[in-house]
């Protein structure tokens, strides 16, 4: 039986599980804004215990923590203008997505988003009670570090759901922590994503050895085909019709909607098309080769028996053949083998060479959250297919983590937007108020800030459905 039926048994026994203890202990159960909250006891006596015991760490770690709040909140700034930018500039990336920019973290999330690791109702409750219970710990254990008493602690629940969507929560004495520092207030707003940075880092370097024990490199993932950027007024003729100086409204009608078109120049056979410059002055066309004319895909795994584990180690039994000479390969996709046998080219840059005609793109990372997915990523070779050593307990386990670490870093992101529901938002207010000294400004500015935001997320959702249009 699939383990997503297994899954699926689980969150319904587990939605009745809550709203049976809800129901037994609804005098607990109060109606706050959007959500319903239970209040407990819960943690409180280890909240206070390390919140009082390890005092000299967390002097030091509350400003580590406020530091790390204002990168935190600048990198927000970041990604928003680069979103931002991309609707603005890049429609067919938004249309090809299809994805609203605003959509809320569930189980099954990857059935709609294609691309992303199996996301199953274990992985979020797992990881809820990691990300959850650490975040508002962190915010107890600096209250109370400050002198704030813990009133409770609990969880909450969205009534517009199923009684599985939770939220953790720690209740805090606000009066008392007005009447602290800027300071003081600052590191425990802050100290929630602080919490959230260190699980990531954490469960990153888990998965970091995890990966390197439970997966071994298999084969390698091409990009694409051999493909070449020509002039369109050098081509000569298309499917055995003769041009003389076409342009793009001349070769439009000649293009055959397959996989193979013969297109010839002066001095050069190609034979399919990838597509247009934006000037519609050049076509990116396929080479003649090897690798398009067998409908080669997948990871290559061994070329005659002799296994491919890099990009290094394909080029070097490459290097063994000659061009006209025929080799036996095998891939791999969606865990099922193909077979080919290919008769190598010659490579039009190297003279006698054997070339098969498949691409590999440099990936170069830019920018603060490029070098953060590059980090995330950097035990992986490029253009590896890792096979699991442990069936499908590997990728089972390594997918959690990998989510883990994913949600951890979003959830400190997003929780310093400068809005007012989250600690962002009371965290750039002290900012403010502690540079202008004046409540009126900084109360002005929180303001601006909030709304500001939910503008710019206004005008997301109203590009992303331009776009779909």
């Amino acid at each position: 039986m699939a383990f997503i039926i297994y899954d699926i048994i689980l969150l319904v026994l587990f939605a009745i599980f809550i709203s049976v203890f809800l129901y037994t202990r609804k005098k607990n159960l109060k109606k706050e804004g959007l959500l319903f909250l239970y209040r407990t006891s819960w943690g409180i006596k280890l909240i206070n215990y390390v919140g009082e015991k390890y005092t000299k760490t967390l002097k030091i770690l509350s400003y580590v923590s406020i530091g790390l709040g204002y990168c935190l909140m600048i990198s927000v700034f970041y990604f928003f203008y680069t979103i931002l930018k991309i609707y603005i500039s890049r429609p067919d990336v938004v249309s090809a997505i299809k994805v609203p920019p605003i959509m809320p973290l569930i189980p099954y999330i990857d059935k709609m988003v294609p691309g992303l690791p199996e996301f199953y109702f274990t992985y979020w409750i797992v990881i809820l009670a990691i990300i959850a219970i650490t975040h508002e710990f962190a915010h107890g254990i600096f209250a109370a570090y400050n002198k704030i008493k813990i009133k409770t602690t609990g969880f909450g629940f969205f009534p517009f759901f199923l009684p599985v969507f939770l939220a953790a929560f720690v209740e805090l004495d606000e009066e008392k922590m007005k009447t602290k520092s800027k300071i003081s207030q600052m590191a425990i707003l802050s100290a929630g994503t602080f919490a959230n940075v260190l699980t990531a880092i954490l469960f990153f370097i888990i998965m970091w050895l995890f990966f390197s024990l439970a997966f071994a490199p298999a084969g390698v993932v091409f990009d694409d085909y051999s493909y070449a950027f020509v002039a369109i007024s050098g081509i000569t003729s298309i499917n055995n019709v003769s041009l003389i100086n076409p342009d793009y409204e001349d070769i439009i009608p000649l293009i055959e909607n397959t996989t193979f078109n013969e297109i010839k120049t002066q001095d050069k056979n190609y034979i399919g098309v990838k597509g247009f410059s934006g000037d519609k002055e050049f076509i990116v066309l396929y080479d003649d080769a090897p690798a398009i004319k067998s409908e080669l895909t997948g990871a290559i795994t061994t070329i005659n028996n002799n296994k491919i584990t890099s990009i290094e180690n394909l080029g070097i039994e490459l290097d063994k053949y000659s061009p006209g000479e025929k080799i036996n390969i095998i891939t791999k996709i969606n865990n099922e083998n193909g077979a080919y046998e290919i008769v190598l080219g010659e490579n039009p840059q190297k003279e006698n060479s054997a070339w098969l005609g498949i691409g590999f793109i440099s990936r170069e990372s830019k920018g603060i959250l490029g070098k953060v997915s590059e980090i995330v990523s950097s035990f992986k070779e490029p253009n590896v297919y890792y096979e699991p050593k442990f069936n499908g307990w590997s990728l089972f386990i390594y997918n959690l983590l990998w989510w883990i670490v994913l949600i951890s870093i979003s959830v400190a992101l997003v929780n310093m937007l400068p809005v007012g529901i989250f600690d962002g938002g009371r965290f750039f207010y002290l900012t403010i108020l502690g540079i202008t000294k004046s409540e009126k400004k900084a109360e002005k500015s929180f303001k601006f800030m909030t709304y500001f935001f939910l503008f710019l997320l206004l005008v997301l959702m109203i590009l992303w459905a331009w776009h779909l249009i």
